[in-house]
């Protein structure tokens, strides 16, 4: 048996192992994989990360563009979260949540509390972005069936949105690319047209477009009917569908009409939560939104530990509470709810963004913003927009027509290619690139990455230039 145990030891692969690469062909079914190559295929192996900065296996050193996936907030190997995750391992590593709690979690719910818009009072705890919004959704789903509405299930959400990976959250998604070949509860989901300003018709204001969409939504309860809509979920911006900022009051007019019709309104924050546009919930303080549901995960640990969660109203309790089905039975939890460690890590790192992150983010952000704005200058960049420290840079085949189809398809990727090895990490969306870095980023490091992006999309243009694909 010892022997068995030295032998296995010694196949525990190490960062920037070699082996790596072939045990993950072999072996790991990597996220969001393509028929073809499905189980077959290795990514970029990552060893370690300092700050705002990761390694990858041949030793380059890179900034860490999307911070993970829009989560390593406070930035990478932060001692006090390392610490904080031993400490509570060693003091409770795992207790039940269906019969048992824990003070962390109960301490953690508070806080959120503190920081919530309206009367947001009271959170459940979920492992993940999309175990949060599934969540939001059965919430909703059982609230109606309280109150003797049964009929009242169908979600509205909107082309570019992206709510996650599981059955429910995954259909709400308004990215074609992510049903073609999948399936989803479409019989509940309503979607309505995505809040994106580049992409409105040429002709019309902002202010038209605005009115579009708020009639649109109003249209589409008036001819549903309010009586079978339970929900709107939307995020504050949409961040996979390409850091999509709508229009200025749009959300507001869209929340009164919820308001009106007694349609909830969950306000979807795993990545604008916890710091992306410099405040715990941008809900409140940058969009003046009072939710019925906030969902939250990504930066509520700085990527640390799994973890997520819904914020749900005292409103929305009480009458559960006061309820003629006293006896009705939410069935709805998760073996790590309220997990321990999760909530420790969440603590400790809501302490950090309070101490001076959510500060510095709020301080940067229009630097942040105003440096890549100048890569418009580049005649492959149709727009560069975004809020806080979040961006996206979309390139087009013209100005005029804002058509990217007619480019190659994978051009964030070439774009992405170039920038690693200058030094740069990108998030790719096809004709996109999406910039979401360390809210612990400097003025100097914002230029680096800046100046590198620049670089990539220029080397970019030359390849497309020499292949024939695009003649700007």
């Amino acid at each position: 048996m010892a022997a068995a145990r030295e032998i296995k030891a010694r196949e525990v692969v190490e960062p920037g192992d070699d082996d790596a690469v072939e045990l993950a062909k072999r072996h790991l079914v990597q996220p969001w994989p393509y028929a073809g190559s499905v189980g077959a295929e290795a990514r970029a192996l990552i060893g370690e990360g300092e700050g705002i900065y990761i390694t990858d296996a041949s030793g380059k050193r890179l900034i860490d563009g999307p911070a993970g996936m829009w989560c390593i907030n406070v930035g990478h190997r932060r001692e006090e979260l390392a610490r904080v995750m031993y400490d509570q391992a060693m003091a409770l590593s795992y207790n039940t949540p269906w019969y048992t709690m824990n003070a962390p979690s109960a301490e953690l719910a508070r806080r959120i509390a503190d920081a919530a818009p309206g009367d947001l009072s009271h959170t459940f705890f979920t492992t993940g972005g999309s175990s949060a919004v599934e969540t939001a959704l059965r919430f909703m789903q059982f609230y109606n069936n309280v109150r003797g509405r049964p009929e009242k299930k169908l979600i509205i959400s909107r082309g570019g949105a992206y709510h996650g990976s599981t059955y429910l959250s995954a259909s709400l998604n308004g990215r074609p690319r992510d049903r073609h070949w999948m399936d989803g509860a479409d019989e509940l989901v309503i979607k309505l047209s995505s809040p994106d300003p580049f992409r409105r018709p040429k002709e019309m204001s902002i202010h038209v477009f605005t009115d579009f969409l708020v009639d649109q939504f109003r249209d589409t309860v008036a001819r549903v009917g309010a009586g079978r809509i339970g929900a709107f979920v939307g995020e504050p911006v949409q961040a996979s569908g390409g850091v999509v900022v709508p229009p200025d009051g749009y959300l507001k007019r869209i929340r009164e009409i919820c308001r009106e019709n007694d349609i909830l309104y969950v306000s979807d924050e795993v990545v604008t939560g916890f710091g992306r546009l410099g405040h715990v919930f941008a809900s409140g303080d940058v969009f003046g939104l009072d939710p019925d549901m906030i969902t939250f995960a990504k930066g509520v640990t700085s990527g640390y530990f799994p973890l997520g969660g819904v914020i749900i109203s005292e409103r929305l309790l009480e009458e559960l509470r006061r309820s003629n089905h006293p006896d009705a039975l939410f069935g709805h939890g998760l073996t790590y709810t309220s997990h321990p460690i999760g909530c420790a890590v969440a603590l400790k790192n809501l302490d950090l963004l309070e101490e001076g992150v959510l500060q510095h983010a709020r301080e940067i952000a229009p630097y942040f913003q105003a440096r890549l704005k100048t890569l418009e200058e580049l005649p492959l960049v149709g727009e560069v927009r975004g809020a806080g420290l979040m961006a996206c840079v979309e390139c087009v085949a013209d100005r005029e027509s804002k058509d990217p189809l007619q480019l190659d398809k994978d051009v964030g990727k070439r774009i992405d290619a170039h920038c690693h090895e200058l030094g740069l990490l990108v998030r790719p969306l096809i004709n996109m690139c999406v910039m979401s870095p360390p809210l612990i980023i400097s003025r100097e490091q914002i230029d680096d990455m800046v100046a590198i992006l620049r670089e990539g999309i220029s080397r970019t243009m030359d390849d497309l230039r020499k292949e024939g694909v695009w003649r700007g």
